[in-house]
């Protein structure tokens, strides 16, 4: 006898199927007209299904409910547009694993089965919103989570939080060799990091859906990444999305002990809020290696005050620009002797070069292209200014203004490499008609705060800044469910610096043969892959990069790297 009936939503015992169908005539196949139908019924008593049903990846709904079938293939992972699959009226014993494997359904119906138990990987149906389980012999435990409010969801979450992980540890991240180190002329070399390490407060299960709940837990997440930047060992590390409290009583605190010191700057709403909600406000951090580097003056850059000093009463630069608390954080560094290769420059003066590291966070709305573009002319604009008044004040005698100073910009920009956010860095203009403005006539603001042009064209930037990445070489640096594409970025100045080799992408063939549909992942704390380049600054003009080649660059050799991979 079957055990107690349970349906995951209103007692609805198979899925509605309230369609019209037409059947074309031999006129109209003559003529060339196709078919498209995006689902498929199959009723009777079927017992046996032919293999060539898994060949219709494009079917977005699956009814195979009242036949006479005794299991479902492992085959079934194939159809990955499917939304809504009706196995109801069956005589399943089991179903197999794979049926986890169906990302993107969202109603599932095993009614009226001789199913005991359950696969955990239904766990990985992060958006399956209908499930229907009556009439099978399930076990109580099963049942008891399963009868209780939201009790598909809460179902789905245990599983997927006792799924055992299955996938290996990722292989080693290639090193990807640029430009070979000048060996005739002494040459400031160290590694410059990149990371977005995902706030605690953003790693939810709403977001994402697809992670056990226990590998999105900072307890867990913050091992991961500390042990990623410590395996790398950059000398410069340009952090994104840190925690006030975990700056202070996790990342300083344990990056000290490995010789670096750090700065840190929350966003701007920290300023409005009670101690006990500023410590988990997210912010910006540079750290780095005190034998290389020495700190001689930090800035803020608030994108929100910068609105405000600007926008001459414009509502769209108010409502829209002002109300993005976020920031940018600056930190003007000087190279020590250690810092050297192939022996010091002649000029003792020159041994400490100056370079302005700033690590930025750019709005994350994609609806918001304007804000992301006005803020990234603001940050530029901000550099000048710092680089035009650190540039004389600390080097008497030496040229004053922005080439005075070296910049290195790192920064999450939430803008792909064809946004005009991207087009304005790496090219050092952008029409004052871009789209990306939305016909917001922004343009008297902008013409203000950009002091330095007088071309109502084009807006300007002072600086020549080149991406130590290429999309051919990292084809994204933001990997989740929704979303894989390159937001991350790592600028140089092209005439002073040359990347010697960069860190390349975590293996697709791992992802792929691990079935990773996004990020965090219990192997991977954070939802952005952590950028990494090696730099050389030499006095005078940079050489030209050379083809690539793939082995370890000379600094890197040295390294104290773990055997065990992260």
């Amino acid at each position: 006898m079957r055990e107690m009936m349970l349906m995951g939503r209103g007692g609805m015992e198979r899925l509605d199927r309230s369609r019209s169908h037409h059947i074309l005539s031999p006129e109209e196949v003559a003529g060339g007209k196709n078919t498209s139908w995006p689902e498929l019924e199959i009723t009777g008593t079927i017992k046996n299904l032919s293999p060539a049903l898994w060949k219709l990846q494009h079917l977005t709904a699956l009814y195979l409910n009242d036949n006479s079938l005794f299991r479902i293939p492992p085959s079934i992972s194939l159809l990955q547009n499917l939304r809504r699959l009706d196995l109801s009226n069956n005589k399943l014993r089991s179903l197999p694993a794979e049926i986890g494997d169906l990302c993107n359904l969202r109603e599932l119906m095993l009614n009226n089965n001789y199913l005991r138990a359950l696969p955990y990987e239904l766990g990985k149906l992060f958006q399956l919103s209908t499930l229907g389980l009556k009439g099978n012999p399930l076990g109580s435990d099963v049942l008891q989570l399963f009868s209780e409010v939201n009790g598909t969801r809460k179902l789905l979450d245990f599983m997927l939080d006792n799924l055992a992980v299955s996938s290996s540890h990722p292989p080693s991240r290639p090193w990807i060799q640029l430009s070979p180190l000048d060996r005739a002329n002494p040459t400031a070399l160290f590694t410059v990091m990149c990371y977005n390490v995902l706030c605690d407060r953003y790693a939810t299960r709403g977001l994402y859906g697809y992670c056990p709940q226990w590998a999105l837990n900072w307890e867990y997440r913050k091992k991961g990444i500390l042990d990623e930047v410590r395996h790398y060992a950059a000398d410069i590390i340009a952090l994104q999305e840190v925690e006030t409290d975990q700056f202070y009583k996790f990342f300083l605190p344990e990056l000290k002990r490995d010789g670096y010191e750090g700065i840190f700057s929350p966003k701007s709403r920290a300023k409005t809020m009670s101690e006990s909600d500023r410590k988990h406000v997210d912010g910006c951090a540079i750290f780095y290696r005190t034998s290389k580097f020495q700190l001689i003056k930090e800035q803020l850059v608030e994108f929100n005050q910068l609105a405000i000093e600007h926008a001459n009463g414009h509502e769209d630069m108010l409502n829209r620009v002002m109300t993005k608390d976020n920031i940018a954080l600056a930190a003007l560094l000087q190279t020590k002797e250690a810092c050297w290769e192939n022996g010091v420059p002649p000029d003792p003066k020159d041994v400490a070069q100056p370079i302005l590291v700033c690590s930025a966070h750019i709005h994350w709305d994609p609806e918001f292209c304007d804000v992301k573009l006005i803020q990234s002319m603001m940050l530029m604009e901000q550099l000048r200014q710092i680089m035009e008044n650190f540039g004389h004040s600390f080097r008497p005698g030496h040229k004053k203004g922005p080439d005075a100073v070296q910049l290195l910009l790192c920064a999450d920009f939430n803008s792909l490499p064809q946004s005009g956010v991207i087009e304005f860095i790496n090219n050092g203009h952008v029409a004052a008609t871009h789209p990306e403005f939305k016909d917001i006539g922004y343009k008297e603001c902008l013409l203000k705060m950009l002091s330095h042009t007088n071309n109502d064209k084009e807006f300007t930037h002072a600086f020549n800044m080149a991406s130590a990445y290429s999309p051919e070489l990292m084809p994204y640096t933001n990997y989740t469910f929704d979303f894989k594409g390159i937001i991350d970025y790592i600028f140089y100045p092209r005439q002073s610096m040359r990347p010697l080799g960069i860190l390349g992408p975590i293996s697709e063939e791992w992802l792929k043969e691990s079935k990773i549909i996004g990020c965090p992942h219990p192997h991977i704390p954070s939802d952005h892959f952590s950028l990494l380049v090696e730099l050389g600054l030499t006095i005078g003009s940079a050489a030209p990069v050379n083809n690539l080649v793939h082995q370890p660059p000379p600094s890197l050799l040295g390294f104290n790297r773990r055997k065990n991979e992260f």
